[in-house]
């Protein structure tokens, strides 16, 4: 019996992608490059300032610049952070629906809170979430489970009881760890090499509604 749903945030819940690739896109021009489509960012967008930077100069943490190059990144992602970003369609009617079934939902994300906070803010879900644990808030990010274990503690619903959904292979790695139920946004970035039917996940679904069959 599901008792709770747990989401990831980019890719997810909402799509950030245009916003995190309007920051990646300054600092190209900024360097004489051209801007990349949107397409193109929107398939590591789940994988952050890390991925965005990777796909886009080739570089990693670890390598020379690559600090600063992400701190101008997070900087320009700072000054537009919900300019384009907008729940994905379906998502609106999908958390009606729980909250008309009594169901709490909450958000568990790697994205640090500074970002996230804020977004949920604008975005007017604060008071309707029943818990959000960012990437920052825990001693260990996803694919490691102890982020959505706090989220299932602070929601006092066991995790066998509840369904967490994303958009990345690294959700359902999680998910499977922390002995919840992964269902796969297949509507979302999907920023991996192997499809994603090959994840592991307990069910893939297309649009955010097509959930309400799962609970």
């Amino acid at each position: 019996m599901i008792k709770a749903v747990l989401f990831d945030f980019d890719g997810t819940l909402a799509d950030t992608a245009p916003d995190l690739g309007h920051a990646l896109n300054r600092q190209r021009i900024a360097r004489g490059l051209t801007e990349l489509p949107i397409t193109q960012i929107r398939s590591v967008a789940s994988a952050g300032a890390r991925g965005l930077l990777g796909l886009s100069f080739n570089i990693k943490p670890g390598d020379d610049g690559y600090e600063s190059m992400r701190d101008e990144f997070l900087d320009f992602y700072t000054q537009r952070l919900c300019h384009d970003t907008c729940l994905f369609p379906g998502v609106e009617a999908l958390l009606n629906q729980m909250e008309t079934m009594n169901l709490p939902w909450g958000i568990v994300t790697n994205k640090p809170a500074r970002f996230t906070r804020p977004l949920i803010q604008i975005l007017g879900l604060t008071q309707r979430v029943a818990c959000v644990i960012c990437g920052d808030e825990t001693a260990h990010i996803k694919p490691h489970p102890e982020p959505l274990l706090a989220a299932s503690n602070k929601m006092t619903v066991s995790p066998t009881h509840c369904i967490y959904l994303g958009d990345d292979i690294r959700d359902v790695q999680a998910s499977l760890a922390a002995g919840m139920q992964p269902i796969v946004a297949r509507y979302g970035y999907l920023g991996n090499d192997q499809p994603p039917e090959t994840w592991g996940a307990h069910h893939l679904i297309d649009h955010p509604e097509e959930l309400l069959a799962h609970l």
